[in-house]
């Protein structure tokens, strides 16, 4: 993580803009670093475009210069390129790494030692294109439903391993050549210095990937942040908050901040996780309609998903009865829980506390990978332990996030030894389900408060 700050600074630059189309709002926050690295842009017309919106948010790093020189400029490049008129990605791709030979050719900063990611959103007569470069994040809420947008772009990744290797570098800690936890980038033209092969197939390339949809009257919004959010919480749990707070009628720019501050570090000893710059863009698709019926949307889709939840849970409360006086087999007891626990944190949409990867991104599947492109595929599970089992999982590693019961464990009360076997068959089916119900309720709450994986 580097030098991190004694206290967070978390005063927020916040903005708005809104048309007929769009209600956006933006925040950013410095957080535990020592400095603002990050850059954003939102502008709802672009000068040489008018009716075509452009939104971006650069995660610098090793300095701000060129994440600030690329939050003024990209959008010019891309638009200036002869293509753009009929082959809006290509100019898009072309438009990254024009910006990034500009760069280069600029003595100041050609010596700088720093780079940036970036993730742009350009949404042009109803069709959405997508760019990223970088492990910052674009997904969208469709109908209630996540869509990622964006790739994140890391050393380990098998495609962008390959194309480090053939340009002759190598992936060490995680890291491109051991120093840089990314593998495409703007910038860094420390690690672009290998004049045999084209830009795009540098060890660490601005050539992004582009995304492709159509928007229609389904849409509800975009959230376009720094991996400083996607750190802390997987796609699904983001899109579920920005729906709850507009929900409740919250304003995007205030819904920015909101989510910045729930995903800050209460301190800096996370090993970087929570202690991140922060930046954060939402999009509210309007229609031509007020703000009012997007918030009456996500009413709906808030309520569905508490039916559906609640339903789910009876259900895995249901699955634990069984006939009164039959004693289930200890090896049901744990697979039940552990299916019931499962349950809740897909539910949710939070994944458990996991091995941490060497650039201090957690090792999940919110990565914004094909997997979690998926609408069937779900988070892991959060294995709740048998009761009486160690704090530590089968693998000998403490679980600082297994699931508490509040303290110790109520005594068990010995039957008598006058009472019957049928009525201590009941005792013991009673307390069993009593401690799956205290497990449940455990695992949800876990899964709730945070989501550190």
């Amino acid at each position: 993580m580097g030098q991190s700050l004694s206290e967070p600074e978390t005063s927020k630059q916040s903005a708005f803009c809104q048309n007929d189309y769009y209600k956006v709002g933006s925040s950013c926050m410095q957080g535990w670093r020592m400095h603002m690295e990050d850059s954003h842009t939102h502008i709802l017309s672009l000068p040489d475009d008018p009716g075509t919106s452009f939104f971006a948010v650069y995660d610098g790093h090793g300095g701000a210069k060129v994440a600030e020189y690329a939050g003024k400029h990209l959008h010019k490049y891309v638009t200036r390129r002869p293509e753009y008129a009929n082959d809006v990605k290509y100019a898009l791709q072309q438009g990254f790494l024009d910006l990034d030979e500009a760069m280069l050719n600029n003595e100041a900063l050609r010596e700088q030692m720093s780079g940036s990611t970036a993730v742009v959103v350009l949404i042009k007569d109803n069709r959405l294109y997508c760019a990223n470069a970088g492990d910052s994040r674009a997904i969208a809420c469709v109908d209630g439903r996540l869509d990622v947008l964006s790739f994140d772009h890391k050393p380990t990744n098998e495609k962008e391993r390959e194309r480090i290797s053939s340009a002759g570098g190598y992936v060490e800690y995680n890291r491109v050549n051991g120093y840089l936890a990314l593998s495409r980038a703007l910038g860094d033209f420390g690690l672009k210095r290998n004049k045999q092969i084209e830009a795009k197939e540098q060890m660490v390339t601005a050539y992004p990937d582009v995304e492709e949809r159509e928007v229609s009257e389904g849409w509800d919004f975009l959230v376009i942040a720094c991996d400083g959010i996607w750190d802390v919480l997987s796609s699904q749990a983001v899109l579920e908050f920005v729906q709850e707070e507009i929900a409740q009628g919250i304003y995007p720019q205030q819904i920015c901040e909101n989510l910045m501050m729930r995903c800050l570090a209460p301190d800096c000893q996370m090993g970087g996780i929570g202690g991140d710059n922060m930046t954060v863009i939402v999009v509210c698709f309007l229609h031509g309609q007020p703000y009012e019926e997007l918030v009456n949307r996500c009413k709906e889709a808030v309520a569905k998903r508490q039916e559906q939840r609640r339903k789910r849970r009876s259900h895995s409360n249901r699955s634990h009865e069984g006939p009164v006086g039959e004693e289930e087999p200890e090896h049901q007891q744990d697979t039940s829980r552990s299916h019931s626990s499962a349950t809740l944190a897909s539910e949710e949409g939070t994944s458990p506390r996991r091995g941490k990867a060497g650039n201090g991104r957690l090792e999940d599947d919110s990565s914004g990978s094909e997997s979690e492109r998926s609408e069937d595929v779900h988070t892991p599970a959060l294995v709740v332990e048998p009761p009486g089992a160690s704090a530590n999982g089968s693998d000998g590693a403490a679980r600082d996030d297994a699931p508490s019961n509040g303290g110790e464990q109520p005594a068990p009360v010995k039957p008598s030894s006058s009472a019957s076997a049928p009525e201590k068959a009941r005792d013991t089916k009673n307390k069993q389900t009593e401690q799956s119900d205290s497990n449940n309720e455990s695992a949800e709450e876990s899964s709730e408060e945070m989501d550190l994986k």
